[in-house]
C-alpha cells in the first residue's frame, strides 16, 4: 500500500480563522496513498472477501499533527463505488473533501483515484476516517491520530506509549448484499455476528481465542488508550480487567479527567484514555459489549482482547474479566455519559455562544411507509423507514454540494422545517397514525455567523432508542440532555453553559431530548445523521447548508478539478 508519508515543512506562517480568531499556525502537509481493493479475511470459522483500505482489517492509522493538512489519494481497486469521510475534521471552507456519497461527492468509481484534501484546524486527540457510502464503512475504516504541535503537550503527563483500540462488528455475510436486500424487501438488516477489537472478536467467539488481540504492557507505566468505535448499530461498554480507565478526551476535544470502571461509547465517537499497569503481572481481559434498551433486533455478543503484562510470570488458565454493566443498563450509560465535561483551561478553551440566533427543533423517529409492492419485509407489510421533523431523506443522483455551488434545479429542496409539522406528546404518543412520515432531500440552509441552537427530541414511535448524531463540518457543544418532552421553559434552566462537552457526535436519549449550540462559521454543504447506520440507511438523515459569508476568506473554496463525476 502505499502508505506513504511525505512531510514538507510550509515555510510560512498564515494565519487560520477560527471560532472569529485568528490562530497562527506553521503547517506540516503530508501525502497518503489507500488502495479500495477486496481481500480474503477468515473469522467465526469461515473465510470471505471484503473490501478494505491496503489490504488492512482495521485500516491504517492517518497519523498528523494539530493544524496540519493532509492529502490522501483513494485508488478504487474494488468492484463498486466509494466514498471516505474524515469523521470529526471540519475542514473549514472545504466541503469538497468531506466524503458522504451524494452529499458532498459522487463515489469514486472501480477504477479511478481521487485526492482528498484534509484540512486540520483545532482538533487535536482521536478522530477517524470511514467509508462513507453505503454499509461499506463496516470494513473500511482506520484511526486518525492528531497529536499536539512542536512545543506543546497534553494537558496530563505524557504516556510512556499509545495505542489505538478499534470496536467494529464483523458480518460473515457481504455486508453490501446485506442492506442491498434490506432495501429492496424494506426489512431490518441482518445484525452483525460478532464485535471486534481491533479487528479480532476474541473470546468466547468461535474459532477466536488463538487470534485474540493483545496489548503487551510494562508494569507500573500508563498508556494512552485511543478508543473508536467503528460499529454499525450498537452502543458498547468497554472495560479492563481490575485497571481504572481515566478518561481525558472525547471527539478529539480535552475533557476535565473521569475516573470511571468503565466507559460507555456510540458509534462514531472517539476517546482518548489513560490507564496505568499498576496490578501484578499478568493476563487481563479487556472487553466490549453492547449497551442497548429498545426492542429492535441487535448483536449481543461479547468481544475482547487481552492486557498481557511483560515479564517472568505464570499466565493465568482463565484471565480476570471485567465486570460490564448489563446490555439494558440505562442507568450505567447516564452515570456516565452525564459526567462529561470541557476541560475548558487557558490552553485549551472553549467558546459556548451564550445567545442563539437560530432555534431548531427535530424530532427523531423509527418510522414505517406503505408497501409499494406486493410483499415488503416491515411490520404488517411495511417498508422500514426513520425521520427527522417526520421527513424521511431521499439520498439524490447528483451531489447536494455541487448543485448548490453550480445552482443545479430538482436536486434539493432548501425548506427543511424548524420544527416538526406538528406537535404531540412526543415520548408518551406510539400511536399508528403517527408512522408514516413524509420523503424528500431537504436542506436546512443557515445564515454564516448565526449561533445556532439544535434540540433533538427522540419519539416513542415505531422502536425508539439512543440515537447518536454526527453533524459534519463542525464540533459543537452539548448543553444538555434528558427524559420525556424537552420543556422550553424549564429544560433550558439545566443547561451546562460553563464547561460543556466539545463533541462531533452525541446521544439523544431513548425517549429523551438532547440539546447542542454552535456558531454556523464553516460555509458548505454538511451531513446530518443518525451514526446507526440502519436508521441512516431509512432516512434519519439530513443536510445543513451554511451559507458563505462576505468574504472569500469566509466563503467556500472552489472545487478541485478532479471530482468524481456523477453517472
Amino acid at each position: 500500500m502505499g502508505v506513504k508519508k511525505v512531510l514538507l515543512i510550509l515555510a510560512f506562517l498564515g494565519f487560520l480563522y477560527l471560532d472569529g480568531l485568528p490562530l497562527c499556525t506553521a503547517s506540516v502537509v503530508h501525502n497518503y496513498t489507500y488502495v479500495l481493493k477486496e481481500t480474503n479475511f477468515t473469522r467465526l470459522c469461515s473465510t470471505k472477501s471484503m473490501l478494505t483500505v491496503d489490504g488492512q482489517f482495521p485500516g491504517p492509522v492517518l497519523r498528523v499533527q494539530k493544524g496540519d493538512t493532509a492529502f490522501v489519494t483513494v485508488q478504487n481497486n474494488g468492484k463498486y463505488g466509494v466514498t471516505i469521510h474524515w469523521h470529526g475534521v471540519k475542514q473549514p471552507r472545504n466541503p469538497w473533501s468531506d466524503g458522504p456519497e451524494n452529499i458532498t461527492q459522487c463515489p469514486i468509481k472501480p477504477g479511478k483515484k481521487f485526492t482528498y484534501e484534509v484540512v486540520f484546524s483545532n482538533e487535536e486527540g482521536t478522530l477517524w476516517w470511514h467509508a462513507h457510502s453505503d454499509w461499506s464503512r463496516a470494513t473500511v475504516h482506520g484511526a486518525i491520530v492528531i497529536s499536539p504541535k512542536n512545543g506543546t503537550s497534553y494537558p496530563f503527563p505524557k504516556p510512556y506509549a499509545e495505542e489505538v483500540i478499534i470496536l467494529a462488528e464483523w458480518y460473515k455475510g457481504d455486508v453490501k448484499e446485506i442492506i442491498d436486500e434490506a432495501t429492496a424487501t424494506g426489512a431490518d438488516p441482518n445484525v452483525s455476528d460478532a464485535f471486534t477489537l481491533n479487528g479480532q472478536p476474541g473470546y468466547p467467539n468461535n474459532c477466536s481465542i488463538a487470534t485474540t488481540y493483545r496489548l503487551r504492557v510494562i508494569q507500573g507505566k500508563t498508556y494512552l488508550l485511543r478508543l473508536i468505535h467503528a460499529g454499525m448499530n450498537e452502543e458498547m461498554f468497554f472495560a479492563i480487567a481490575h485497571h481504572k480507565l481515566t478518561v481525558v478526551a472525547q471527539d478529539a476535544s480535552y475533557l476535565k479527567p473521569i475516573n470511571t470502571s468503565y466507559v460507555m461509547i456510540s458509534p462514531g465517537q472517539t476517546m482518548d484514555i489513560l490507564v496505568t499497569a499498576n496490578q501484578s503481572p499478568s493476563h487481563y481481559y479487556i472487553a466490549a459489549r453492547p449497551f442497548f434498551d429498545s426492542n429492535a433486533p441487535y448483536d449481543n455478543s461479547t468481544t475482547t482482547a487481552i492486557l498481557q503484562y511483560v515479564g517472568n510470570y505464570t499466565p493465568p488458565s482463565s484471565p480476570s474479566f471485567p465486570t460490564l454493566p448489563k446490555i439494558t443498563s440505562k442507568s450505567a450509560a447516564d452515570n456516565f455519559t452525564t459526567r462529561l465535561r470541557a476541560l475548558a483551561s487557558k490552553d485549551h478553551p472553549i467558546s459556548v455562544p451564550t445567545g442563539v440566533d437560530e432555534r431548531i427543533f427535530i424530532t427523531v423517529s423509527v418510522n414505517q411507509l406503505t408497501c409499494d409492492k406486493a410483499v415488503c419485509g416491515g411490520p404488517n407489510n411495511s417498508i422500514l423507514a426513520a425521520s427527522l421533523n417526520n421527513i424521511s431523506f431521499s439520498t439524490p443522483k447528483i451531489d447536494i454540494l455541487q448543485a448548490y455551488y453550480r445552482n443545479l434545479s430538482n436536486v434539493y429542496e432548501s425548506n427543511f422545517p424548524n420544527r416538526p409539522p406538528f406537535l404531540f406528546n412526543f415520548t408518551g404518543d406510539s400511536n399508528d397514525n403517527l408512522l408514516l412520515p413524509s420523503t424528500g432531500t431537504k436542506a436546512k440552509i443557515i445564515e454564516y455567523g448565526k449561533r445556532v441552537e439544535i434540540v433533538f427530541q427522540g419519539t416513542s414511535i415505531g422502536n425508539p432508542e439512543n440515537h447518536p448524531m454526527h453533524l459534519h463540518g463542525f464540533s459543537f457543544y452539548l448543553l444538555g440532555t434528558g427524559y420525556g418532552n424537552f420543556n422550553k421553559t424549564t429544560s433550558p434552566k439545566t443547561y451546562n453553559l460553563i464547561d460543556p462537552p466539545e463533541v462531533n457526535t452525541f446521544g439523544v436519549p431513548k425517549s429523551g431530548w438532547a440539546t447542542i449550540r454552535f456558531v454556523a462559521n464553516n460555509p458548505g454543504v454538511w451531513y446530518m445523521h443518525c451514526h446507526l447506520e440502519r436508521h441512516a440507511s431509512w432516512g434519519m438523515d439530513t443536510v445543513i447548508i451554511v451559507k458563505n459569508g462576505t468574504t472569500s476568506a469566509t466563503s467556500i473554496r472552489p472545487p478541485p478539478a478532479n471530482l468524481p463525476t456523477c453517472s
